[in-house]
């Protein structure tokens, strides 16, 4: 039976804040429930490590927050600043649940209707039954978790600039390699430049999460494509190369995540340059709708910058080869749990809100031809969207004639 020396951590001042956006939000309050640790947003509030046995808390937009505990793991709530309903049996705690939500609250979980938005769907189907039999109503917690989960502290995004510069020189350092590997007639692989690239972003201190794909030509229309010590192109002239890449500093850190294209040749090809052109224009459509609602004081959300994205490359013909969502949430993790942008995988209807943070990568993938993305970080700041990675891409470099790759 494993006990923890570990006690539940939520200060006055954040809950005061979650109850200040709560009443914004016109909900009753937010009821947080865990299980073996797998609601993060849970893990993240509170600080507990993962519990053996079922446990609810509630903090209502008035008031003083409850907890509802098993009585076998009490030790980890010793810090806890509410009250404290311990429960043994099923029928204490469901007994407890419906004196909790009283009333018929509208209560806030990780909950999304129809599994409509993947990462904040936390709560099992079941425990959502339970709620709704008390006769509370439950409603999706994705803003909150943006607020209060996915938003960047001052060091995240001190911690993301500095990934963003190193993986930035990273990317043009390996094309850099490349074009020296085939100017000297040198074979180099897509496999030894992703091995590269992963050791020169640990170097520089980017010890976690650490990676790349490097994909040429038809492997780049795959757009998870990953080479492998037995499976991977050669790189030669005349080659199309992808290079995606991403790191952090730490566990704590904010990660940096952006793609690059290069052309191993004097002069890119005008049907690549076009191809690349609709994808550049669609990160700046992208980009260009939400700037443009911040500065007219409006809300905007993760899904309507997807369609300015997607427009652009429908308009050109290629709308059916844009087969992902136009960006992801970044946060502590890689996929974030924040708003993504997306219309396509899914409707992600949650608000861009200041000190979120998220990549803007249209593609445009040509099966057993080409693949083509654009990938830049993009920060929401209190003066709208700061894109966070240098010097953003305008045109497919050519790597034989560039003097940055010389």
């Amino acid at each position: 039976m494993a006990v923890t020396d570990l006690t539940v951590q939520l200060s006055p001042g954040t809950v005061a804040r979650i109850q200040s956006e709560l009443r914004a939000h016109g909900a009753d309050g937010w009821l947080l429930f865990n299980f073996k640790g797998f609601n993060d947003v849970a893990n993240d509030l509170l600080g507990l490590p993962a519990l053996t046995r079922r446990y609810f808390v509630w903090i209502p937009a008035n008031g003083r927050p409850v907890a509802v505990t098993h009585r076998i793991e009490q030790q980890p709530w010793t810090g806890w600043i509410g009250d404290n309903w311990p429960y043994s049996s099923w029928r204490e705690l469901e007994s407890r649940l419906a004196q909790l939500l009283s009333g018929n609250p509208r209560v806030a979980m990780e909950y999304a209707p129809g599994d409509a938005v993947p990462y904040v769907d936390r709560v099992p189907a079941g425990v959502i039954e339970m709620v709704r039999a008390t006769g509370a109503q439950p409603v999706t917690s994705g803003d909150l978790v943006s607020a209060f989960y996915a938003r960047w502290s001052a060091e995240g995004l001190a911690s993301h600039r500095r990934a963003a510069r190193h993986v930035y020189e990273v990317a043009h350092h390996a094309f850099g390699r490349i074009a020296a590997a085939v100017r000297e007639g040198r074979g180099v692989g897509e496999w030894e430049v992703r091995g590269w690239i992963v050791g020169e972003l640990a170097r520089r201190g980017l010890t976690v999460g650490g990676d790349s794909i490097v994909a040429v030509n038809a492997n780049a229309a795959n757009p998870h494509y990953a080479p492998s010590a037995d499976r991977h192109a050669q790189i030669r002239a005349g080659d199309l190369v992808l290079i995606d890449l991403w790191g952090k500093e730490d566990e704590g850190a904010v990660y940096a995540d952006q793609t690059w294209m290069g052309y191993v040749g004097e002069t890119v090809p005008e049907r690549l340059a076009e191809i690349f052109a609709a994808v550049r224009d669609a990160r700046l459509a992208a980009i260009d709708l939400i700037r443009r609602r911040c500065d007219a004081g409006e809300e905007v959300a993760g899904w309507e910058a997807d369609d300015a994205s997607r427009g652009v490359i429908e308009a050109r013909g290629w709308g059916e080869a844009f087969i992902h969502r136009t960006g992801h949430s970044i946060d502590r993790e890689l996929h974030g749990s924040g708003p993504n942008i997306d219309n396509l995988e899914s409707r992600d209807t949650r608000r861009l809100i200041q000190g979120v943070g998220f990549s803007i990568e249209p593609g445009i993938y040509l099966a057993g031809d080409v693949g083509f993305r654009s990938e830049v970080d993009v920060y929401m700041g209190p003066d709208g969207p700061e894109v966070t990675t240098p010097e953003p891409q305008t045109a497919v470099y050519a790597l034989l004639s560039d003097p940055r790759f010389a």
